[in-house]
């Protein structure tokens, strides 16, 4: 399938499912891949404070000036916009979520439309690095980059600053090649578990003593339910220069002898204790490791584009469908045209399929 121009669009309700900036990430970026124009309304209709915050706002202009669009609607707290893609082009882009607003979520939107621009592609986002209710950099680092490779993407992130809650400040470059097409991927065999590691870090005013803690505890429960693993352990004080703001917080990631990476994290704050943070962190790694799982929760939904787009029939064995995944799929569908075939295994796992649509950007 190749991107193209034509003249009939997309019209979504921001609100199904999940109903938040994940629809409008997505649509977004699919709009800008196949060149047709897009209306997405009732956006994050069910939230406490509906429409566009200043993150989802940065998110879509990111994508506007990656494609030479235009957008209606993009203003803070708009519930509906419009966007009309142009041909997306290579180059440095910056975007700057001015607030604590997720880098990676930033990034998010912007991959897709760079892997099929017409040269490399350098992201500088700016913003929050470890925010609540979104991936960290370490995750993007350690799990979601390094199982992309298998699609033939080729990105490299670089950390240069953390940044926390309320400020953010924080400051990632992404670096994206272009690809002609994806390819299919297929993950479907966990094997065994290889190697655990815990990254525990503090910024700011908090004392070093505390990420020590947090990382022995987050150790004595791993190797609890884990016995016989090799756990690596790496606990940081940021500077001032590596960091902004004032945090904490703990990842978790085990790697397997197929290749697989799950991973689990919690961000600290005053009214967590650290040894609740490294309870969060390592049961995540715990359930994912003790379910057999190829793909954690966390993933499974950003896998969805990806496999959408690729030339072939993709697999991937997960745990129940979160909402995030569901919405993904759902997005996919009506734009893509594809169909997601799920088979349910009786420990409540899933494999999720999917025969691609073997995209093909236009200066292919």
């Amino acid at each position: 399938m190749e991107g193209g121009s034509g003249d009939w669009g997309f019209d979504i309700d921001g609100s199904v499912l999940e109903g938040g900036g994940q629809i409008l990430r997505i649509a977004v970026a699919l709009s800008a891949l196949l060149q047709k124009t897009l209306r997405v309304h009732r956006i994050r209709a069910g939230r406490k404070t509906p429409g566009l915050s200043n993150q989802h706002l940065r998110g879509l202009e990111l994508v506007q000036r990656m494609c030479n669009g235009s957008l209606r609607g993009g203003q803070l707290q708009s519930e509906e916009i419009s966007f009309s893609p142009g041909k997306l082009t290579s180059g440095e882009f910056i975007a700057d979520a001015a607030t604590a607003g997720s880098v990676c979520l930033l990034l998010q939107i912007a991959l897709p439309c760079a892997l099929f621009a017409n040269g490399a592609t350098v992201l500088r986002l700016r913003g929050g690095t470890n925010a609540d209710f979104a991936p960290p950099v370490d995750y993007v680092e350690k799990v979601l980059l390094p199982i992309l490779t298998r699609f033939g993407i080729q990105a490299e992130m670089n950390i240069l600053r953390r940044g926390y809650y309320p400020k953010g400040g924080g400051e990632i470059i992404v670096k994206v090649n272009p690809v002609a097409e994806l390819s299919a991927v297929r993950l479907l065999e966990r094997g065994t578990v290889s190697a655990v590691s815990i990254f525990s870090y503090v910024a700011g005013q908090l004392p070093v003593h505390v990420s020590e803690e947090c990382a022995n505890h987050a150790e004595m429960l791993l190797s609890k339910q884990l016995p016989g693993l090799k756990i690596n352990k790496i606990i940081k004080k940021e500077t001032t220069a590596s960091a902004v703001g004032t945090g904490s917080g703990a990842f978790v990631w085990a790697e397997t002898s197929t290749g697989c990476v799950v991973a689990g994290s919690s961000n600290g704050s005053r009214t967590k204790h650290s040894k609740e943070v490294a309870v969060e962190a390592a049961n995540m790694v715990i359930t994912a490791v003790s379910s057999n799982v190829c793909v954690d929760e966390h993933l499974q939904d950003q896998l969805i584009i990806f496999m959408a787009l690729a030339k072939g029939y993709s697999e991937i064995l997960t745990g129940p469908l979160t909402l995030h995944t569901q919405t993904a799929i759902f997005v996919c569908e009506k734009m893509l045209g594809v169909q997601f075939r799920l088979n349910a295994m009786e420990n409540g796992n899933q494999v999720i399929g999917c025969e691609g649509v073997g995209f093909r950007s236009v200066s292919a």
